[in-house]
């Protein structure tokens, strides 16, 4: 499991230590793993942090089924967005927003969409 935790930081450039403080969890939890019982808490805090389940954390197997991005690139670009707390604002819709806001967004939404799958419209959108 530490091998696995140790590759997804390299794929995400984030360091272990860094990793751990993000999370709250002690310096060096993740080294210790396997010489004791994981606390499962801390295990799918790792999974929910790296967008994997807590099953390929500790068998290293998923199926693309269980991931919620299918493509690691967008996993790590929403990774991104979420830890950014002015770019996370943009996706998290809040009790008070405006109608019309939230219509802008979901606008830009739709328009990204079309744009991934080819549907330009007339007016450029």
């Amino acid at each position: 499991m530490k091998e696995r935790i140790k590759s997804l930081c390299k794929e995400y450039g984030i360091s272990m230590n860094k990793l751990e403080e993000t999370l709250g969890f002690g310096k060096g939890y993740i080294s210790k793993l396997g010489n004791s019982t994981p606390n499962t808490t801390k295990i799918k805090k790792i999974a929910d942090y790296f967008n994997v389940s807590v099953d390929y954390l500790m068998t290293g197997n998923e199926s693309d089924s269980e991931k919620y991005y299918l493509n690691n690139e967008t996993a790590q670009v929403a990774q991104e967005i979420f830890e950014n707390k002015e770019l996370k604002a943009l996706f998290d819709v809040q009790r008070d927003m405006e109608p019309d806001d939230l219509k802008a967004l979901h606008n830009m939404a739709l328009a990204l969409k079309r744009k991934e799958r080819g549907d330009i419209d007339d007016c450029g959108c």
